[in-house]
């Protein structure tokens, strides 16, 4: 059990079961903090929580306001699942070097992610969020697959 836990939230289906894990490691009187970074994917993606797809041309304010429905969905689902503090935070930015500012900002336990996000093929290339994550931060970071 945490006192606090960061969730990064993409729309991703490893992010939805993420999630899932950080509800069950809160306890009464944890705060979940839910953080969404809108970023340019590089295809046409469809996303969880029964919000529809983020097209390739989705502009920068198109993204943010998908962010929000997201966020806002993620939270209630945290919310139905028994947690009763949950912030939530859309913020622009490098996800990992925002993910990490974040944790150590709240001064968040553990960091709950997704093994792999909206931007797989990216992750292939060029290391995965997840991984990067995991060797930098200095709390403990769960990955879920």
């Amino acid at each position: 059990m945490f006192d606090s836990i960061l969730m990064p939230v993409d729309g991703s289906e490893h992010a939805k079961k993420a999630l899932a894990v950080a509800c069950q490691l809160v306890h009464e009187g944890s705060t979940l903090h839910l953080l969404h970074i809108p970023e340019q994917i590089s295809h046409e993606t469809p996303l969880v929580w029964g919000i529809g797809p983020v097209t390739l041309e989705a502009s920068q304010e198109e993204r943010e306001r998908v962010g929000r429905q997201l966020i806002a969905r993620a939270a209630e689902a945290a919310r139905e699942q028994g947690v009763t503090r949950v912030e939530t935070q859309l913020v622009q930015g490098d996800p990992v070097r925002t993910i990490l500012s974040e944790a150590k900002k709240r001064g968040v336990d553990a960091i709950v992610m997704g093994s792999r996000g909206l931007s797989d093929l990216q992750g292939f290339v060029v290391g995965s969020v997840s991984h990067k994550v995991s060797h930098a931060a200095e709390c403990t970071v769960i990955t879920v697959r």
